[in-house]
């Protein structure tokens, strides 16, 4: 059994090797046919962008790729040859300052240029030559690179830095706006930023570090730190709705910088509702209508639209709305509603709880209204004529009886 297995796998393996022999040496055919083409020698280096611009105080970071091309594994020398005064800059990888590279032929080995301006310097052009030189000084490559120092822009200052993913933020003037904003510390040494904001009058805004409670007023950070803030902002409770721009900056000596927030403020949604007395509670008969005015009161900043009622009532009761519906109501406008409640014609005598819900969208209003079912007028004529019955009935046997 087992030597007819083993002889199973082998035709297998036999059958694979002659259906897929041709085209693998077709496949290495090509290869070597390609290699053959390729020159001793062929080096080159590209930067990925020969010219940037820059604000002032940002450094530059870029790749610098060498492609082999020839038959022969390259180990260059790579430097900076030329560079402006004041910015510092090297050779990197990921981990390490890099001084030479490898290059395996037909492979493409990328390391990265990394400059960084001080303070003093200023809005120009500043170029940088990067030369890569083969072992044996056979293959010499250079590469230029120009980065521009633009002037700098109104509201940013060198040194700090300030950046935002949200600056717009939509809500109700009763809520808190939080903006998550990145200060950044430019400078080549510690620095404590002072921070501030403008805000339109009557609002709060607050600082603090990000996933924190504490408020603060400053910050410290390390050369080139960054750290996450919140910028908490509280509108003036009676805000109108409408677009309103914050400005927040950090400050470090005669150096600013500032970032434009939006807070667009939608209005509050609040509804109030109630009788003329109010008392809730009311008194009516066995299938008989029995209504109330109700007031509504729009007591928030923005419009309510499409008021609808709905209610709660005891099984085979009625409640009934007039108007059904209102569709605007404005900022303080107050208008009416009535309300009739019709108990069932069986229901007991006793007392019952209605409830009228008042549904404006973005707010509601629940109204719990005590209906008392008192007995039918007739049923208390008829308990009169009972007891009148009943003393005319003793009065006429006393006097039978007395005469006997």
């Amino acid at each position: 059994m087992a030597r007819k297995k083993i002889v199973l796998i082998f035709m297998v393996c036999f059958l694979s090797l002659l259906f897929y022999w041709p085209s693998f040496s077709a496949e290495t055919k090509k290869k070597v046919e390609d290699y053959e083409k390729l020159p001793e020698r062929s080096l080159t280096m590209a930067a990925e962008f020969p010219g940037i611009e820059v604000p002032p105080g940002e450094s530059v970071n870029m790749n610098i790729t060498f492609f082999n091309r020839g038959k022969t594994t390259e180990s260059v020398n790579v430097r900076i040859v030329s560079k402006p005064e004041n910015w510092r800059t090297r050779i990197k990888s990921e981990n390490f300052t890099v001084t030479a590279v490898s290059v395996p032929w037909g492979e493409d080995k990328t390391v990265v240029f990394e400059a960084e301006p001080d303070r003093s310097v200023r809005p120009g052009d500043y170029p940088f030559v990067i030369e890569a030189k083969t072992s044996d000084e056979k293959i010499v490559l250079t590469q230029r690179i120009l980065v521009k120092v633009r002037e700098f822009e109104k509201g940013a200052a060198r040194g700090i830095k300030l950046t935002t993913s949200y600056p717009v933020l939509k809500g109700p003037s009763d809520a808190k706006f939080e903006f998550s904003v990145e200060a950044e510390n430019k400078l080549d040494r510690d620095a404590v930023f002072n921070l501030s904001a403008q805000v339109p009058e009557g609002w709060e805004v607050n600082f603090k570090p990000a996933y924190e409670y504490k408020t603060i007023s400053s910050l410290k950070l390390r050369a080139n730190q960054s750290q996450n803030l919140t910028v908490e902002i509280t509108p003036y409770k009676d805000a109108k709705p409408g677009s309103y721009p914050v400005i927040v900056r950090a400050t470090y000596g005669e150096m600013k910088a500032e970032i434009p927030l939006t807070v667009v403020i939608t209005g509050t949604y609040s509804i109030d509702a109630g009788t003329l007395t109010g008392l809730l509670s009311l008194e009516a008969r066995q299938g008989k209508k029995t209504s109330v005015t109700v007031f509504l009161k729009n007591t928030g900043s923005a419009t309510l639209n499409n008021i609808a009622f709905t209610s709660f009532k005891p099984e085979n009761w009625k409640v009934e709305f007039n108007p059904e519906r209102i569709a605007v109501l404005e900022p303080n406008q107050i208008k009416q509603v009535e309300v009739s409640i019709t108990p069932y014609e069986e229901a007991l005598v006793g007392d019952y709880s209605v409830t009228v819900n008042i549904d404006a969208g973005r707010t509601s209003k629940n109204l719990e209204f005590r209906v008392t079912v008192r007995a039918a007028a007739v049923w208390g004529w008829i308990g009169v004529g009972i007891i009148a019955f009943v003393i005319v009935g003793l009065m006429v046997l006393f006097r039978v009886v007395g005469r006997r």
